[in-house]
C-alpha cells in the first residue's frame, strides 16, 4: 500500500510539474508552487526528487523511452545499417509530436545547461547516450562494407546534429509546409554518402 501510494505522489509530482512548466516556465517554477499543486509536502517532494531539475530529467526521460523503443526496433529488424538509418530518419514526425508544446521548456532548460552542472549533467547524458547508440550502428556499418573511412562518433555527432537541427526548424517554423520527413531522409542520404556509401537501403 505504501509504495502505490509513493507511486501516486511520483506520478502526480511529474504531471504538476509538467503543466507548471508549460505554463510558467521551468526558471519561473519553483519547488514549492508544484508541492502545492500536486498536493504534497516539500519532505515527499525531497523523498521522490533530489532537486527540480532532477523532475525535469525524469520527464525527459519519459518522453524519450518511446523514441528510444522504436529505435532499438528499427535496429533489430533492418537488413543493413544504411536502413536502419533512413528508417529512423523517418521517424521525425513522431519526434515532432512528443517536442510539440515543450519546445519553450527545452530551450529553456537547455540554455540554464549553460550555467548550472546538474542541469549540465541531466541534459548532457541523453546526447551521450545517442551518440554511443549511433557510433555502434555506424560502426557496424562499416564492418558490413557499407561505410567506409569515417570516424564513427564523429559521424554519429554529424547526425544527431543535422538531427537536432532539423527538429529545431520543424518546431521553430510550425506552420511552414516542408515534407520533413522527406527532407530529413534526403539530407541523411547525402550524409551517409560523404561515409562512403554507395547506394540504396534494403530492408
Amino acid at each position: 500500500m505504501a509504495t502505490h501510494r509513493g507511486e501516486e505522489t511520483y506520478e502526480r509530482i511529474l504531471r504538476e510539474a509538467e503543466l507548471c512548466f508549460a505554463r510558467y516556465g521551468y526558471d519561473a517554477t519553483g519547488v514549492a508552487e508544484i508541492c502545492e499543486r500536486a498536493g504534497v509536502s516539500k519532505g515527499a517532494f525531497y523523498h521522490h526528487f533530489p532537486s527540480k531539475a532532477a523532475v525535469f530529467e525524469a520527464l525527459l526521460s519519459r518522453w524519450l523511452e518511446g523514441l528510444d523503443a522504436q529505435l532499438q526496433q528499427i535496429r533489430a529488424q533492418a537488413g543493413s545499417a544504411p536502413a536502419a538509418i533512413l528508417h529512423m530518419a523517418g521517424m521525425i514526425p513522431v519526434i515532432f509530436r512528443i517536442a510539440e508544446g515543450r519546445l519553450p521548456i527545452f530551450l529553456e532548460f537547455w540554455s540554464k545547461a549553460i550555467r548550472e552542472p546538474e542541469v549540465w549533467h541531466a541534459t548532457i547524458s541523453h546526447f551521450q547516450r545517442y551518440r554511443a547508440f549511433f557510433s555502434d550502428l555506424i560502426r557496424a556499418g562499416i564492418s558490413a562494407g557499407d561505410f567506409q573511412h569515417v570516424q564513427p562518433e564523429l559521424a554519429a555527432q554529424m547526425l544527431i546534429s543535422l538531427a537536432v537541427g532539423l527538429i529545431l526548424q520543424g518546431l521553430l517554423e510550425p506552420n511552414k509546409k516542408e515534407d520533413w520527413e522527406t527532407l530529413t531522409q534526403e539530407a541523411v542520404r547525402l550524409l551517409m554518402t560523404s561515409w562512403g556509401w554507395k547506394g540504396d537501403a534494403q530492408d
